[in-house]
């Protein structure tokens, strides 16, 4: 990476601030770039899913990794909890979706509640032997009773398909029966898995990130407080393909002091610590036993420590200068936070991170966690809040007595809840990867790279005023 004019301004700088120019390139299309990460992760695309309570579930995991990121289940999460959900993620099928089953006797109720738990907003009805007699999407219920049953309104299914069937060939069977969904069923004709036509076109464009195995990654959290080798002892022995030791403030000794313990239980899987904004710290966490290192003080959308404490630094530059002295070390970082566009995770690879890590912008998904819920115009949203604010201390300190509780409870930042709509437009985890990888794809094509590492080689950085940055945005509706 090298700034237009040969010099790095003297003020750090947000992403906002940056710009990308384009290189002779001979990189002649999107698909010629493979974004493969150089961490050892296993990520196949550069994205990683924050470990915030409101965003990393098994829904979000599973889906991500089978597009090729990674998800980090949050440290709150107990340790036999993070076993069950490692177990269950590792469980799915690399191409199929998981199904939302119900029985025919069940209610039309019952599968209102279900529909918008995945993005291909339907449930398969099946038999007490589990294969499937009927589909029922949100259009099925409409205007039906609610306690009407399933076996009353459910249309049978069109594309049913062996499991072995090439992703290729269940698009065609769905685009020639005009079906919106194909099931993919086992040995036995029972429902194995389910595949939307936009889904089988992304099982040939993305490979999962998977294991020795070829199951599919997932990653932890663990904390800095307490018995840290004996919780990550047992979160690895959980099977999680990466460990994150986390907490908001990396660069204190209390890390350095989790980060040797981590060590103590010697982990075969890559182990990342943050959050940091300077080499120096960077340094300390490497030297500590990081293998990456997180960056990002306060660019957060649910963050609010910078407006607390005046702490943090703009995003760009604590990235460029982080993952520089990663480098010399021969380690990486990943950017935390202060993703909002495509642009921003392409800013943050150009400046050397191997990834970039988002929360609240996936929060609004049908894969985040949280229930779906409707506002005064019936316009979709889920809730987020930050895991330093009162509802996430609240939750992490509730085998506390009373009075600590409301002791710590004075000091928490962040926002306890936020409204995130879903985009009408992209409403699922996966059709926001779609547009990031299309953004970074076109971004290496433009810089002539056709891996990531090439990109942060080639990439050349300018400098904008907010002038610049507003005459890029897109005017949909005119001037």
């Amino acid at each position: 990476m090298r700034f237009l004019d040969g010099h790095r301004p003297a003020h750090d700088l947000t992403y906002d601030d940056v710009f990308l120019l384009p290189n002779r390139s001979d990189v002649e299309s999107r698909f010629d770039v493979d974004l493969a990460t150089a961490d050892g992760t296993g990520a196949t695309i550069p994205i990683v899913v924050a470990n915030m309570t409101a965003v990393a579930g098994r829904r979000m995991a599973e889906t991500v990794a089978r597009r090729g990121g990674l998800v980090v289940l949050p440290q709150d999460v107990d340790s036999a909890a993070v076993a069950e959900i490692v177990g269950w993620v590792k469980s799915r099928h690399t191409v199929w979706d998981t199904p939302l089953v119900l029985t025919g006797g069940d209610a039309v109720a019952d599968a209102l509640n279900l529909v918008h738990k995945r993005a291909h907003g339907a449930v398969v009805v099946v038999d007490g032997e589990g294969r499937p007699v009927g589909i029922v999407d949100e259009a099925a219920c409409a205007g039906v009773d609610r306690f009407a049953r399933l076996a009353d309104v459910a249309q049978p299914p069109t594309v049913a398909v062996p499991l072995t069937t090439p992703a290729r060939e269940v698009f065609e069977l769905l685009n020639s029966h005009g079906a919106p969904l194909a099931l993919g069923l086992d040995t036995d004709g029972r429902l194995a898995g389910v595949l939307t036509a936009v889904g089988a076109l992304r099982a040939e464009i993305y490979t999962p990130a998977v294991d020795d195995a070829g199951k599919l990654r997932v990653a932890a959290a663990v904390g800095v407080n307490g018995d840290v080798a004996a919780k990550a002892e047992a979160v690895l022995t959980a099977g999680v393909d990466v460990l994150v030791v986390d907490t908001a403030h990396g660069h204190q000794e209390k890390m350095i002091a989790a980060l040797k313990a981590v060590r103590s239980v010697s982990p075969q899987v890559p182990v990342v610590a943050g959050n940091v904004v300077t080499a120096e710290g960077t340094r300390d966490l490497i030297q500590a036993g990081a293998d990456v290192v997180k960056v990002g003080v306060g660019p957060g959308a649910m963050c609010t420590t910078r407006m607390m404490t005046g702490v943090g630094r703009p995003q760009f530059s604590a990235v460029a200068d982080c993952a520089a002295a990663a480098r010399e070390l021969g380690k990486h970082v990943w950017a935390d936070g202060g993703v909002r566009h495509p642009r921003d995770v392409a800013l943050a690879l150009a400046a050397g991170a191997s990834a970039a890590m988002v929360g609240s912008w996936f929060a609004g998904t049908y894969e985040s966690p949280g229930d779906l819920r409707f506002d005064e115009q019936g316009r979709p949203y889920k809730e987020s809040f930050g895991m330093a604010s009162k509802r996430a201390v609240g939750a992490r300190t509730r085998t506390d007595n009373s009075f600590d509780r409301a002791r710590k409870a004075l000091f928490e930042e962040g926002i306890s809840s936020s409204r995130m709509s879903l985009d009408p437009q992209r409403p699922g985890v996966e059709d926001l990867l779609d547009s990031i990888g299309s953004g970074v794809r076109s971004s290496c094509t433009y810089a002539g790279a056709r891996t990531l590492e090439e990109f942060h080689e080639r990439a050349v950085l300018g400098v904008q005023s907010a002038a610049g940055f507003a005459e890029g945005r897109p005017l949909p509706s005119g001037w």
